[in-house]
C-alpha cells in the first residue's frame, strides 16, 4: 500500500478535526460487525480506522466514502471511537485536493449547485417556495408563531414537494401562524458537511443565521432530520440558539393540544421506519409512533431492526447524491423487512429515506406492493 501523505499529516488532520478518538480503537471489529454494508458486501471501518493510525491512508480510494454517517458503529463501540468524525476528517483531506473517485464523483455538481443556488439539486434560487402554489403560505414575518424550514428535497423534488404541502396543509388546519423565507432560504449544510467541505458548510450556515436574524425568527419547524441535527446540533457552534422542532414532535403537540382533530379513518396495515439522524443521532423515537397511534384505523407494527437498531437507507453521510449499485442498495433490505411485517405502507420521517425507499419499490415482484409515505401525509389525508 501506497502512504499517500506522511504518518504525522493524516493523523494531524484527523485530529484537528475533532477526530482523535481514533486512537482507543483496538481493533475489536465490532463495527463492521453491524454496519449495515456488511448485509449487501464487504466492508471494514475498522480497516480504515487502522490505516489512518499508520498514516497509510489513500485518499483515491472510494471505501472512504461508503460510510453513511448512520451512527450504528458508534453507539457500538465498546471504546467510544467515533468512527464518523474520524472518516469525515479524511474526506476534508480528499475534498481540499478534489478527488472524489468512482460513484462519487456526483460531489463536484453538488458543490456547484450549492456554492451557485443554495441547494443541492440545483433548482434556481427564485423557485424555491414554487411547491406553495395554491396553498396560503405567507412569507415569514417576525410576528408569525413558527417559521416553517422547508429544506432542499421538499423545494424541488417533485415527489417531496407533496410532503411539504401535507406539512403546509396541517399547520393551516391547526391555526398555526407559520411562514416561510423563500428564496432567503437555503441548504442547511448538515450532508455536504459530511462529505468534507467544510467551508461551504459554514459558508450556507451562516447565510441561513442571518436569514433567521434579519426575519426575527426565535422558532423553526423542520421536516428533515437532516436540518433538525444540523439547526439543534452544529448551528451553536456559531454562537446562535433558536428553538428547532420537528414536524412529527409538533404534530404530536397539537393534537395533544386539540389544536388539530384527526376525523377521518386510515385503514391500513403500517410500518414506521425511524431514520438515522432523527433516531440514533437525536433520540426521536416515541413521537412519530404516538402521532400514528392516535390515526383512526391505522393498524401500526414494528419491523425487524427498529428504534434504536433501525436499518440506515443509505442516503446520510453525503451518499444520497453518490452512485449506489442496485446490488449495494440496503434500503432494499429495508424494503423487504416492511413487506414481511405485512405492511401495506412504510412511512418514515425522511426525504432522503423517502426517495430511496420508493427507488427500491421498483424492483418488487408485481404481486408485493408497498407505498411509501411521509407522516405528514398520512396526517393530513384523515384531518
Amino acid at each position: 500500500m501506497e502512504t499517500v501523505a506522511p504518518e504525522k499529516e493524516i493523523i494531524e488532520v484527523i485530529k484537528e478535526n475533532g477526530g482523535d478518538s481514533f486512537k482507543y480503537c483496538y481493533q475489536c471489529g465490532l463495527c463492521d460487525a453491524v454496519c449495515p454494508w456488511n448485509r449487501v458486501r464487504q466492508f471494514s471501518m475498522r480497516k480504515l480506522i487502522r490505516q489512518a493510525t499508520f498514516g497509510l491512508t489513500e485518499i483515491d480510494q472510494e471505501e472512504m466514502w461508503r460510510c453513511t454517517t448512520c451512527k450504528t458503529c458508534v453507539e457500538r463501540c465498546p471504546r467510544g471511537v467515533d468512527q464518523i468524525e474520524a472518516g469525515v476528517s479524511l474526506r476534508k483531506l480528499a475534498a481540499e485536493y478534489d478527488v472524489f473517485p468512482g460513484h462519487v464523483a456526483p460531489i463536484t455538481n453538488v458543490v456547484a449547485n450549492l456554492t451557485s443556488e443554495g441547494n443541492s439539486l440545483g433548482g434556481e434560487r427564485e423557485k424555491r417556495t414554487e411547491w406553495a402554489k395554491g396553498l396560503p403560505v405567507k412569507a415569514f414575518t417576525e410576528e408569525m408563531e413558527v417559521l416553517y424550514f422547508t429544506g432542499c428535497y421538499l423545494s424541488y423534488d417533485p415527489r417531496m414537494r407533496e410532503v411539504a404541502a401535507a406539512t403546509a396543509k396541517i399547520l393551516n388546519k391547526a391555526g398555526v401562524d407559520f411562514g416561510v423565507l423563500g428564496s432567503k432560504e437555503s441548504c442547511c449544510g448538515e450532508s455536504i458537511r459530511k462529505t468534507g467541505h467544510e467551508d461551504l458548510f459554514k459558508r450556507l450556515a451562516k447565510d441561513n443565521i442571518k436569514a433567521f436574524i434579519d426575519a426575527g425568527v426565535k422558532k423553526v419547524i423542520v421536516s428533515s432530520p437532516h436540518c433538525y441535527h444540523s439547526f439543534k446540533n452544529e448551528y451553536p457552534e456559531f454562537m446562535v440558539n433558536f428553538e428547532v422542532v420537528f414536524i412529527t414532535e409538533f404534530i404530536a403537540e397539537l393534537i395533544n393540544d386539540g389544536r388539530l382533530k384527526l376525523s377521518g379513518e386510515y385503514a391500513r396495515k403500517v410500518t414506521y421506519h425511524d431514520p438515522c439522524y432523527l433516531g440514533r443521532h437525536n433520540g426521536i423515537y416515541d413521537a412519530p409512533r404516538e402521532v400514528l397511534q392516535k390515526v383512526p384505523g391505522l393498524e401500526l407494527s414494528e419491523m425487524a431492526d427498529s428504534r434504536e437498531k433501525s436499518l440506515c437507507c443509505g442516503g446520510g453521510g453525503g451518499r444520497i447524491w453518490m452512485e449506489t449499485p442496485k446490488e449495494d442498495r440496503f434500503a432494499d433490505l429495508r424494503v423487504r423487512q416492511a413487506i414481511n411485517v405485512g405492511a401495506e405502507v412504510l412511512v418514515t420521517s425522511c426525504p432522503y429515506c423517502i426517495t430511496n425507499f420508493t427507488d427500491s419499490c421498483l424492483g418488487l415482484d408485481d404481486s408485493e406492493v408497498l407505498e411509501i409515505k411521509d407522516i405528514t401525509e398520512i396526517i393530513q389525508a384523515v384531518l
